[in-house]
């Protein structure tokens, strides 16, 4: 059987440059942390990872490449943590707790908090976050997750069956925004955990079956 000789050193490279891609991604999200989005530059990105500026521009041609990228990288860690919850052989509520509960012990990281914020208020356009195809796939990716446990909990008569599960999908993405959450840990002092207990109780409170007599009665 015959060996493609320039397999090896184009699988080195490739795994070399996905290397380098992360170590700039690294570095940015310091630097986004550190400076802020609109005040961090290209060079002090690449000062931090040893490189020059034009290898920077290799794998992210602007600054709003960098910051979809992260929020790509973002994206895929929390779709991964999703899905692992969803495969858990727990109730629907116990796994939207562990849900929410990751994603508020984030706002520890400045960086992964202020990532968030961005995406929530971008420095890159609406338009370019809705076109980000990875990004996008992403986001879907974890939509559906968090759906398949609003759907079991439905059929297991621990959620009201009666209310629109599109409706019950967005409200708890509501819960997910830092721009939702965030302020309140600073003007309450609440510790994320507790925040998180809270504002879940608060959301399932709203959708939990009720006995049916209860049903006709707001």
């Amino acid at each position: 059987m015959a060996i493609n000789e320039s397999a090896a050193p184009r699988s080195l490279r490739e795994r070399q440059r996905q290397e380098r891609e992360q170590l700039i991604l690294d570095a940015a999200a310091q630097v986004f942390a550190d400076k802020g989005y609109h005040q961090a530059t290209i060079e002090e990105i690449a000062a931090r990872v040893g490189i020059a500026k034009g290898t920077v521009y290799l794998h992210f041609p602007t600054k709003d490449d960098l910051l979809l990228a992260l929020l790509e990288r973002l994206a895929r860690a929390f779709a991964e943590m999703v899905e692992h919850i969803a495969a858990q052989p727990l109730s629907a509520r116990e796994r939207l707790e562990q849900i929410v509960s990751h994603t508020y012990a984030q706002l520890h990281d400045r960086r992964v908090h202020l990532l968030l914020s961005l995406g929530d208020q971008p420095g890159v356009s609406r338009q370019r976050l809705e076109e980000h195809a990875a990004l996008r796939a992403q986001t879907q990716r974890a939509m559906q997750g968090i759906r398949a446990i609003l759907e079991q909990g439905q059929r297991a008569g621990e959620f009201d069956a009666h209310l629109p599960l599109g409706v019950m999908l967005h409200l708890f993405l509501a819960l997910l925004s830092p721009r939702k959450y965030g302020h309140l840990i600073k003007d309450l002092d609440l510790p994320p955990a507790e925040l998180a207990r809270t504002v879940l109780r608060v959301y399932l409170c709203g959708i939990l079956a009720r006995p049916q007599e209860d049903r006709h009665h707001p």
